[in-house]
């Protein structure tokens, strides 16, 4: 048999050092990331920065889902949730008319199999002075909201859903934290 050098012998201790870190990343990230929430709490007495400088104040018991909320300085999401009900809000520049907005946003929802936009829209304020169109919508075992606001060069849209008994008692105070959404510009 032949002899091992002392630098084969480094080379050998190296690569298994390397396999060992590489190991411990593959197996070790994943098992962190299981490991951390999705759901951070957040506070929801002051206002949430979503993104290209609009806010919105969450109602109690929201958590904010770091799965689904990406923030930017020029475009933003945030997904919330509030017991089983989903509370998104998206933010990103846009080129035209509150109506296009809204038929862009109601093409997306009918583009999902088994989504339904149901009934028409209708004109919604915010506190702020912002307008914008609401409507409701259907999904197999849920039910949902949409509304599209325009602030400027900024689409602001945000959608609710959950099965309809969960809807029902949290929708009152999506709708008044939805009224406190505030963009650039707006008073």
């Amino acid at each position: 048999m032949g002899r091992i050098t002392r630098r084969q012998l480094t080379n050998l201790l190296g690569a298994l050092g390397l396999v060992a870190v590489l190991a411990g990343l593959a197996i070790g990230l994943p098992t962190l990331d299981s490991a951390l929430p999705a759901g951070r709490t957040i506070r929801t007495d002051e206002p949430y920065r979503i993104g290209a400088g609009v806010t919105v104040v969450l109602p109690r018991g929201a958590v904010l889902d770091v799965t689904g909320t990406r923030p930017g300085d020029t475009q933003g999401t945030a997904l919330f949730r509030i017991g089983p009900v989903r509370y998104a809000i998206a933010v990103q520049p846009f080129e035209g008319t509150l109506t296009a907005a809204a038929t862009r946003m109601r093409q997306r929802i009918t583009g999902t199999p088994g989504y339904q936009v149901t009934g028409g829209q209708l004109a919604v304020t915010t506190g702020s002075g912002l307008t914008g169109l609401q409507g409701g919508y259907t999904a197999p075992g849920r039910g949902g909201r949409y509304t599209v606001f325009l602030a400027g060069d900024l689409t602001i849209e945000v959608t609710v859903s959950g099965s309809e008994l969960d809807l029902g008692r949290t929708l009152p105070a999506i709708e008044a934290s939805t009224r406190t959404l505030r963009a650039p510009g707006t008073r």
